[in-house]
């Protein structure tokens, strides 16, 4: 039984461990993650804005005439 608790109390340091470990990392590191999630994000707009601008334009603009008609009189 003895065994047993040494486990779990072992597993529970170690739990408390990674997430202290974790969360310095994360502390340390928030300015490099941020900028890292901006670019990304910045990337993937660019990207799908890219891709949906030339059909954008395309449905906009109206079809030019093939002939035109007479002078309009003063």
């Amino acid at each position: 039984m003895q065994k047993l608790i040494n486990v779990i109390a072992l597993l529970s340091g170690l739990t408390s461990a990674a997430l202290i470990g974790g969360s310095a990392y994360v502390l340390l590191n928030k300015d490099a993650l941020i900028d890292s999630a901006k670019d990304q994000a910045i990337e993937q707009v660019t990207k799908s804005v890219t891709e949906a601008l030339p059909g954008m334009i395309k449905d906009q603009m109206p079809e030019l005439p093939t002939s035109t008609g007479g002078a309009i009189p003063f």
